[in-house]
């Protein structure tokens, strides 16, 4: 019996998460959030489903009551994160808060099954992130003056980086944490919201060769630091945040064209530089041939994802556990092992259509600044997706950092609700129906992208 309940969720959770993904993207038929309200109930119906179900196998398998108990505390909380955010923000985007609290619903689930001890202590951090966060859309929504701070958020991101070097302690090849008593938090994370900010103040009217330098400057100091730190991941999402901007600022190509040949130069540089490097592209080129040493990670990942084919094995009946840092690194594998090939393309269909919504955003804005706040934020945030998938599936090497709102990790989960309450507070400041929704022509005419930008 307990079998069967597994069989049937394992095919249930995929029909509902191919639903909910198809919502996702039915919500740009629309002009305004009244006409999306539809979508938005269903969205919030399969999502129910898919954490309800989740935990319905975990339970068949284990027959451990503290499933019962885990399911009932994560699922209250996440309703009390939608009611609140439409209690407090009504004139708010539904499909970004949709979306968040569906990625953080496949996180808790695949975490537990995972360990219920990271589960829950990930719950609780995504429970004190959002309560913190949810001033943050009335602060962006009110406050216009941000722009003035600009030296204020440089010497905030080059210190607290410059403290990383200083005094973090190196670990697997890398100073990337500060520890404090029993606490550790990453402060790269969150340098990356004051490194956009800081960009943006730098760019929004400045068009002389002389303010681009200076951006140029200011964001060469933070790669270097994060460079100097060993935090390479980081280090490639601010390098490809700042030229975005500066691309978008000045829509001059050339500068793009710099941007392509300075990170080549980057790349062959860090391959010859640093050990960790070389050891992670050997792996990426032939994983099974180094199966014992530096391709292992990759192996077994790639072994996961075939192993749970297009459908999955179903909740418990994996084996995530063979994966090194499967809780952080290696999550998406452990999702398409057990959740199969096709959940996991609608978790990728999921932060695209999040990644769509906030470049929509960011079009909507005549004020240069906020624009570019806009524009920073979300290609962090789906370039972030990009090296973390694109890492475990070896589309790229790997570079060790971790899928947003879903991976364990305090750190991230904090800045990720942060960067969305932040688009939120734009999305807010614009009014409920002056965001307007893209259409079929936009995509044709490319309005989507950042050329659109002034």
């Amino acid at each position: 019996m307990d079998r069967i309940i597994i069989e049937i969720c394992r095919y249930l959770i995929i029909i509902c998460m191919s639903i909910y993904t198809i919502q996702c993207f039915a919500v740009f038929r629309f002009g305004n959030e009244y006409d999306r309200k539809g979508i938005y109930l269903r969205q919030n119906f399969f999502m129910v489903l898919v954490h309800f179900m989740g935990f319905l196998s975990l339970y068949a398998q284990k027959g451990d009551i503290r499933y019962l108990r885990a399911y009932l505390i994560q699922q209250i909380g996440i309703l009390v994160i939608l009611a609140a955010y439409r209690i407090i923000y009504p004139r708010a985007n539904t499909l970004i808060i949709n979306n968040m609290c569906m990625l953080i619903t496949i996180g808790l689930l695949i975490l537990t099954r995972i360990s219920y001890n990271k589960a829950m202590r990930q719950f609780y951090i995504v429970a004190g992130s959002v309560a913190v966060t949810l001033v943050v859309p009335y602060v962006i929504s009110r406050i216009r003056f941000f722009e003035k701070f600009k030296w204020v958020y440089v010497a905030v991101g080059l210190g607290s980086l410059a403290a990383v070097l200083a005094f973090s302690r190196v670990i697997n090849g890398s100073k990337i944490n500060i520890h404090i008593a029993s606490y550790t938090f990453q402060p790269s994370e969150y340098v990356k919201i004051i490194f956009v900010f800081a960009i943006a103040s730098l760019l929004a009217h400045g068009h002389r060769l002389k303010d681009y330098l200076i951006s140029a400057a200011v964001a060469g100091a933070h790669v270097l630091l994060l460079v100097a730190s060993k935090d390479l991941g980081s280090a490639i999402i601010f390098f490809v945040v700042y030229f975005s901007m500066l691309y978008a600022a000045s829509r001059n190509t050339l500068y793009y064209l710099i941007g392509f040949i300075t990170g080549g130069a980057g790349a062959v540089a860090g391959y010859k530089l640093f050990r960790h490097v070389r050891v992670r592209v050997t792996a990426f080129l032939d994983p099974m041939g180094n199966i014992t040493d530096a391709g292992y990670q990759i192996a077994q990942s790639l072994f996961a994802i075939g192993t749970g084919g297009w459908l999955g094995m179903g909740i418990g009946q994996g084996a995530p556990d063979t994966i090194p840092v499967v809780a952080a690194d290696f999550i998406f594998a452990a999702i398409c092992e057990e959740l199969g090939v096709v959940f996991g393309m609608c978790l990728v269909l999921l932060c695209l259509s999040c990644f769509i919504m906030f470049m929509n955003i960011a079009m909507k804005f005549d004020d240069p600044f906020f624009k570019l706040v806009a524009l920073g934020l979300s290609v962090a945030y789906i370039f972030q997706v990009f090296l973390t998938i694109g890492g475990v599936i070896k589309f790229i090497p790997l570079t060790g950092v971790t899928l947003p709102l879903v991976s364990y990790g305090g750190t991230s989960v904090a800045v990720t609700t942060c960067v969305f309450a932040v688009i939120q507070g734009l999305y807010i400041s614009k009014g409920k129906d002056n965001a307007k929704m893209p259409t079929a022509d936009d995509f044709k005419t490319e309005k989507l992208g950042i050329v659109e930008l002034e």
